[in-house]
């Protein structure tokens, strides 16, 4: 239950690095040098393979620092991954894939100008990103579309992404909020949660989610006692707090990213306006329960796109990824970002050329049935289906990966919950509400 926040202060003080992910980088850093946080070439680990200026260079537009930097590098890792595997097995119409990285830094402006440079001056053919569908939007309104350079993003997930003005150059591998909304009201009422307040991230992404999850948990007999967005990057969120706490609900859904929500969660349990938390896929991220105390999260919970483990698809993905860059992290964006790189390049392959129209055009051909069923490792099964004018259909290590008309995709659910410290699964689904 909540607490009088005046009376009834929890005695909680763990204390918050300011570097949240320095753990993190300096452990990647001991490995490999970072991306700059403008454009930057994939190191030559990576990119072994090419040799000469015949390489075919794709950008991906992603948060290597930032809100969202928890998840920038192991998305970049599964970009990676697909690259490697691509490579290895003979490249695109027989040259290389290169990589070129732009960072988003997490909001708007950055990003537009490193998609404006990876578009304008690498002359990327094509761009995997941003994650953050306040980024992302941007990107594909005032760079992509004008450029005519296909985008798929890994990550966003607004609503609003549907009927966007893109010229068709915007496509994404991870379904909308539309039904991760209700996804997470389901959730939330089978564990029999009647009243909730909502803390948004004040963005596309934010809005988009908190709009539709309160539809549902409302449609689904809930109350939701208030609904606030927050502006990231302030150092203090108690009035917006207090003003939620007031109104006496059983937990808040936070709807945010790492660094700023780790900011919410902290401030949250100092002054006793909640103890109980519901999360949106962007808290998913062990630094948030490192940052916090397990003590403090056990029992929270909440939704994340996720394709069932058991498939042939995503077990040949995650034995790759393990053999490349050790476990894999329990995070979101991993698995959509190695499925986006291999749509990408199979439309490359299909098309038969660089040019953004073609490749554009490919997209749906490659991604949807019918035709000779690609999984994950299978580039060289792909291309020599396609030379042979053979139909194919990617299945990924995320799913099926059909286009619909918009550039979106289905896909099921995960319940996730934090238990004993630990990220688990508790479920695949798919909402019903």
């Amino acid at each position: 239950m909540v607490k009088n926040h005046r009376t009834a202060k929890c005695h909680w003080r763990q204390p918050i690095a300011l570097g949240l992910f320095a753990a993190i980088l300096a452990a990647c850093a001991s490995q490999q040098t970072a991306p700059d946080t403008d454009t930057a070439t994939v190191p030559d680990a990576t990119t072994a393979t090419v040799t000469s200026g015949d390489a075919i260079k794709v950008g991906a537009l992603l948060p290597m620092t930032g809100d969202l930097q928890a998840f920038g590098e192991t998305s970049f890792n599964g970009v990676k991954l697909a690259l490697n595997e691509i490579n290895d097995a003979g490249g695109v119409m027989g040259k290389p894939l290169a990589l070129q990285v732009g960072d988003t830094q997490t909001a708007p402006q950055p990003s537009i100008d490193a998609a404006q440079k990876l578009a304008s001056l690498e002359n990327v053919v094509a761009i995997i990103g941003a994650l953050s569908s306040g980024n992302t939007i941007p990107v594909a309104e005032s760079v992509t579309s004008k450029n005519s350079v296909p985008q798929i993003s890994n990550a966003s997930t607004s609503p609003v992404i549907t009927d966007l003005e893109d010229g068709d150059y915007l496509f994404r591998t991870v379904p909308s909020d539309a039904f991760q909304g209700s996804a997470l009201a389901e959730v939330a009422r089978e564990q029999g949660l009647e009243k909730l307040a909502i803390i948004y991230v004040n963005n596309d992404y934010g809005q988009g989610l908190a709009d539709s999850f309160q539809a549902a948990f409302e449609a689904a007999g809930g109350t939701i006692s208030g609904s606030i967005p927050f502006e990231p990057g302030q150092a203090s969120y108690r009035g917006e707090l207090a003003q939620l706490a007031a109104g006496d609900a059983e937990a808040l859904t936070l709807i945010s990213y790492p660094d700023n929500g780790v900011v919410i969660l902290k401030q949250a349990l100092e002054e006793g306006f909640f103890e109980k938390f519901v999360f949106s896929d962007g808290m998913k991220a062990p630094e948030v329960i490192d940052a916090i105390g397990a003590e403090y999260l056990n029992g929270a919970f909440g939704t994340v796109a996720q394709a069932p483990t058991d498939s042939n698809a995503f077990k040949t993905f995650e034995s790759a990824y393990q053999a490349s860059f050790g476990e894999l992290p329990p995070k979101p964006y991993i698995d959509t970002a190695y499925d986006a790189m291999m749509i990408l390049a199979l439309a490359i392959e299909q098309a038969g050329n660089t040019d953004g129209p073609s490749i554009r055009d490919a997209l749906r051909d490659v991604a949807n049935a019918p035709g000779v069923v690609i999984e994950p490792g299978e580039w060289a099964k792909a291309a020599a289906a396609i030379a042979n004018g053979e139909d194919i259909d990617y299945v990924g290590a995320s799913g099926s990966c059909e286009l619909d008309e918009n550039g979106d995709v289905a896909g099921s659910f995960a319940h996730w919950a934090i238990e004993n410290g630990e990220i688990v699964t508790v479920k695949i689904f798919e909402p019903d509400i």
